[in-house]
């Protein structure tokens, strides 16, 4: 069950020697999240109302008297680490799928300029483990990166390009136009517009007004609703309806979905990557948070074997025990599959169908004990009466030997038949004793006769259930390799459907970007915004995670 929030908790911060570390609290509260998440970062400069966006959309109105959950401080002052900045960025990038960026005043040059981490990203983070083609690593970017939202903040002029009143959207794009031309003024202009459009195929704009004065900015997460500027609460609000209902459950690398557990995964390894000094890849992450999820599933999976076939009372008859470990076997199976991904060679599910297989074994052994402890208990208690009769000498006259008739278990137990040979076995000399003692010999020769034949024919039971038993399970063993093909057939055609869609996609995104610049070229749009803009910097980010609908 999810661990209730009353405020914000630090995820990532930075520790006593300025590096980052994870919060173990919060990856405490992560594991109870068992749902797929959506996962919101909002990243921007110091100062710039980050915080009520995100108390927003968490439904809250408080300020900052507990860190954020991707916090480097209440904000960082200019000239603050630059290093340090970059790395919360690449970490917003890697761990959202919906990517905010928060400035204040208009889309300029001065806004771009601060927003030149998106240039650097692939410095910063890496696709693939194995060294390859940048230009195919930059296009497979797109595939993982979350969607891009530019929230501009005290927004005072007029949605207006060339005297015609355009879109929030088209406003954005008019700002993320590329100039004509390669000298170095050009491509310095054009490189974080490039990027956005490259690595953010799916962009969204909102303005903001100022929501109330100057004077009481400062207390803007404080204030009641009542103090805030009426178009500034509906333009909030339709951003918050934008993130609800647009954003997509965070995702990996083959469009695995992620849940608490897996996410506070991929926070741990990125940081410690990081912290290594190495360059965060996603193909390493998935693959170290896909080691973590496929272990527990191998022991979740094993733990509803044995506790189902733990509830099975012993002895029982060796059909009950193949249909039950059919059944439970099964439904492991299942769990195991829900929860793992990414097993390699299916390592994992090979080492849960032979720690069934073992188990299985177990059981059928502890059932042949408890069976023949069970079946030979009984015997003796038939067997008594005549133990008793034997000692008063009732067998010592003609016909004794006539009332020794062997008792009957039926096929009670798996181990009926060879406990009762055994038991025959064990009474032979009682049984030659009464004979001495018979009068009757020529009649009691023909019992010795018939007694050897029903010893025969036992031998030959005994035979027959072990032929039957080893026949069943090789019935077992036939039938759970049927239902793990089954399953993994089922399992590859998930998480195929899944790489599939994030293809697609990922190349309609591209499609779109690569028709926008194409119209853009054919209407020679030089994509200078010439507007006022933001007067602060340095550098933060909030994450907020939230169960998806």
């Amino acid at each position: 069950m999810p661990v209730a929030m009353e405020g914000p908790v630090c995820l990532v911060g930075n520790g006593a020697n300025g590096e980052l570390e994870v919060n173990p609290a919060a990856l405490e509260i992560l594991r109870g999240v068992a749902q797929p998440v959506v996962v919101v970062a909002i990243v921007g400069l110091y100062r710039t109302g980050k915080s009520y966006l995100m108390n927003s959309l968490a439904g809250k109105q408080r300020g900052e008297s507990c860190p954020s959950p991707l916090p480097v401080g209440p904000g960082l002052e200019p000239g603050g680490d630059t290093k340090n900045d970059v790395w919360i960025f690449a970490l917003a990038v890697l761990l959202s799928s919906t990517l905010v960026y928060n400035s204040k005043g208009t889309i300029d040059q001065f806004a771009m300029d601060q927003l030149h981490f998106v240039s650097e990203l692939t410095e910063h983070i890496k696709v693939k483990a194995q060294g390859g083609d940048n230009v195919e690593e930059d296009t497979e970017f797109v595939r993982f990166f979350p969607s891009f939202v530019w929230a501009v903040r005290d927004f005072t002029l007029e949605l207006r390009i060339e005297g015609q009143l355009v879109t929030e959207d088209q406003y954005l794009e008019h700002a993320l136009a590329l100039r004509k031309g390669i000298n170095k003024k050009v491509m310095e202009f054009n490189l974080p517009r490039q990027c956005i459009r490259n690595f953010f195929p799916t962009r969204k704009c909102f303005v903001f007004v100022q929501p109330t004065s100057r004077q009481e900015m400062g207390q803007l997460d404080s204030l009641p609703t009542s103090a805030l500027d009426p178009q500034f609460l509906d333009q909030t609000r339709r951003f918050c309806d934008y993130v609800f209902h647009c954003s997509h459950v965070k995702t990996v690398k083959g469009g695995i979905p992620v849940n608490g557990k897996r996410f506070g995964s991929l926070v741990q390894s990125y940081v410690g990557t990081i912290r290594s000094g190495q360059v965060p890849c996603l193909d390493n992450a998935v693959t170290a948070m896909a080691a973590i999820e496929n272990e527990a599933a191998l022991r979740e999976a094993m733990a509803h074997y044995a506790a189902g076939m733990g509830a099975l009372r012993l002895p029982a008859e060796l059909a009950e025990l193949s249909a039950a470990h059919g059944t439970h076997e099964g439904d492991a199976l299942r769990l195991f599959m829900q929860r793992s991904f990414k097993d390699e060679e299916q390592e994992f599910q090979k080492q849960l169908v032979a720690g069934i297989m073992e188990r299985y074994a177990d059981i059928l052994a502890e059932n042949e004990a408890v069976s023949e402890q069970t079946c030979r208990a009984l015997l003796e208690e038939l067997s008594a009466a005549m133990q008793q009769r034997l000692s008063a000498g009732l067998y010592s006259q003609p016909g004794g030997y006539q009332l020794t008739n062997n008792p009957a278990l039926g096929h009670l137990w798996s181990q009926a038949e060879e406990a009762l040979e055994q038991f025959l076995a064990g009474k032979k000399a009682e049984a030659e004793a009464v004979l001495k003692a018979d009068n009757l010999l020529t009649e009691a020769e023909k019992h010795v006769e018939k007694q050897k034949a029903e010893m025969l024919e036992q031998q030959r039971k005994v035979a027959e259930e072990k032929r039957l038993q080893t026949e069943q399970l090789l019935k077992d063993q036939e039938r759970s390799h049927q239902e793990n093909v089954k399953q993994l057939e089922a399992k590859v055609a998930e998480e195929l459907a899944s790489a599939r869609q994030e293809a697609e996609r990922a190349l309609e995104s591209k499609l779109k970007e690569q028709e926008a610049m194409l119209s853009e070229r054919g209407a020679g749009s030089s994509g200078q915004s010439g507007w006022a803009g933001a007067r602060t910097s340095g550098f933060c980010a909030h994450l907020l995670h939230c169960n998806s609908v």
